[in-house]
């Protein structure tokens, strides 16, 4: 809760007059001012608000404008009547997880059962490999469909065809200067579509539901896509894509799926984590407790264990696998803290040398776990970061970026100090001779305090308008700022500024929960705001002093009791300058 961060309007732009406010908010049945902070975000009209407030599913885009789907479903489909034996090879994040097992429960669905391959992020890494292309062609598959991965592999792509296996391609990442010489891709980065953001897993539900139309026309029967949205919403809000548009429908409608606890591995999961089987979860909650134990699968080496998760049907086995994967998330979290321990040391001797872009290593790092770490160096240092370890001869990493800085494109000039580099503008990958590890360090260095200059600062706040305390305690608009849901990247929660309020009381619970109340003297309304481990950004001291805050309201339903409870994102004296 940093008080000297600066907070900026989110949305330029004048509002509307009350006269159209007013309207569109009785055209709506909606409050003036939610009418308001949907004008801001670009929703314009009756039928935009309604279209983003209502994200059914017939507001899906049709299969055929998407780039070549339905041709890569035919080819899929035609392989699978030839009787070909298959393979599914995804990646080992939770979009890669999800995607993998979508299309293993869809093609079951279908009497197909197909196998999967998920390469070892310790002994394979990412992507396609033609070693085990080989030894799978030696075992007698002969069609190959990837999820989540594939398009930047061009040699191992060419051995499989080579080896006579028909090869469709799926995969939302960027691709390279060369495709690969598949029978089928399928990426909405390759031309016109209605989402270029899809995630891995939305690609593959959507290619599944081309291949259904197929299957319905040659056997009358039809899965019922609506079943794997679960898995869609698990994948797409892990992977951290826009939530506008075609995502906010998959995701918003996948959520809804999630909450129903039919898949027995979902429930198993949120049990774990201290929900109940059929809670409606944010999209917060499963960033934060469901996705981080299935990726502790993938960092860990155990794919197989989360894909086995999301296919049981027995809810026994759902339990303990469930187990298996928090078991895993714990070994993960232990090793992160030993790694963040050794990585922020290195990192702050390097900020005090006045380094802005900063490159840490150690052999024995985790390669699983050094992406989170990169993170959070990210968010505590705001510079971009590699971390690094050492692996089978070579040094190995994760880049994460801030909002300002373009990582890949300076990884791009630095190139041919790389064996492989990849990624985009916030978060990649990186594999270099450890000779080069000197000069990569000193370059990245260089072009980070070029870009960014001498000085690191915290990111700009955004807040979308004032707020008064009757409003924020006002149940009917906090179950409009509901509608909004979910948040992520390209719609995000909404903050606001508060008038003046007094600090009524301040306590600090174990585990570093904070509990202040404020109250507005003019209403006399008093509202209780949480934030955790800020004892000194809220201390006893304050008690009694006059604030204006960066906040958001939400209706808390903890225990089955509703109230109303402020998210601080940040205070100041009422007598510093105002954060707008």
């Amino acid at each position: 809760m940093p008080t000297d961060q600066t907070w900026n309007k989110r949305y330029a732009g004048p509002p509307p007059d009350n006269g159209t406010l007013r309207t569109l908010a009785d055209r709506l049945e909606i409050s003036p001012s939610f009418a308001a902070l949907l004008w801001q975000r670009g929703f314009q009209d009756v039928s935009a608000m309604s279209r983003f407030l209502a994200p059914n599913l017939r507001n899906l885009a049709p299969l055929e404008a998407w780039p070549d789907f339905t041709g890569a479903a035919r080819v899929l489909f035609d392989a699978l009547q030839e009787g070909r034996p298959m393979l599914v090879w995804g990646d080992y994040d939770v979009d890669g997880i999800t995607a993998t097992a979508l299309v293993k429960d869809f093609l079951a669905f279908h009497g197909i059962a197909v196998r999967h391959h998920i390469p070892s992020r310790l002994e394979a890494g990412y992507g396609l490999n033609a070693a085990v292309i080989e030894n799978l062609a030696s075992e007698g598959v002969s069609l190959l469909l990837t999820v989540d991965c594939g398009i930047s592999d061009v040699e191992p792509v060419a051995r499989a065809r080579e080896l006579g296996m028909t090869v469709v391609v799926s995969d939302h990442h960027l691709p390279g200067d060369a495709l690969p010489d598949a029978d089928a891709i399928c990426n909405p980065r390759l031309g016109p579509c209605p989402c270029p953001a899809l995630a891995g897993v939305g690609v593959a539900f959507l290619l599944m539901a081309a291949l259904n139309t197929l299957f319905a026309g040659k056997t009358g029967r039809k899965a019922d896509m609506r079943d794997y949205l679960d898995l869609v919403a698990l994948g797409t809000l892990a992977d951290v894509v826009e939530l506008t548009g075609q995502n906010r429908i998959l995701a918003k409608n996948g959520l809804l799926t999630l909450a129903s606890g039919r898949r027995p591995g979902i429930a198993a999961l949120k049990n774990v984590c201290n929900q109940s089987p059929t809670a409606a979860l944010e999209a917060g909650q499963v960033v934060y407790m469901l996705a981080p134990r299935i990726n502790a699968a993938g960092r860990m080496g155990k794919s197989d264990i989360a894909v086995s998760l999301m296919l049981t049907r027995d809810r026994d086995e759902a339990a303990s696998l469930a187990c298996e994967l928090d078991v895993l998330n714990q070994a993960r979290r232990e090793e992160e803290k030993e790694i963040m321990v050794e990585a922020l040391e290195q990192a702050k001797a390097q900020a005090d040398a006045g380094r802005i872009g900063l490159v840490l290593h150690a052999p024995h790092w985790h390669p699983g776990i050094i992406g989170i770490v990169a993170s959070r160096i990210v968010e505590t240092l705001h510079r971009p970061a590699v971390v690094l370890c050492s692996e089978r001869g070579a040094i190995k990493g994760s880049g994460r970026s801030v909002a300002d800085f373009d990582l890949h494109a300076a990884l791009a000039s630095c190139s041919e100090l790389f064996i492989a580099f990849g990624g985009h503008r916030q978060a990649a990958g990186v594999t270099l001779a450890e000779e080069n590890l000197e000069e990569f360090a000193d370059r990245f260095d260089r072009i980070a305090a070029g870009e960014l200059g001498g000085e690191a600062a915290p990111p700009a706040g955004s807040i979308d308008a004032e707020l008064g305390f009757t409003d924020a305690a006002d149940f009917t608009f906090l179950k409009e700022l509901e509608l909004l849901h979910p948040f992520g990247p390209g719609n995000p929660e909404p903050v606001f500024l508060s008038p003046p309020v007094i600090v009524k009381s301040v306590q600090t619970r174990n585990g570093g929960l904070n509990l202040t109340e404020f109250t507005h003297k003019e209403t006399g309304i008093t509202l209780r705001g949480k934030t955790w481990r800020q004892y000194a950004a809220l201390p006893q001291s304050m008690k009694g002093k006059t604030v204006r805050l960066a906040f958001t309201p939400h209706i808390d339903r903890y225990n089955g009791i509703a109230s109303v409870e402020l998210k601080l994102r940040a205070w100041k004296p009422e007598n510093q300058e105002n954060p707008l």
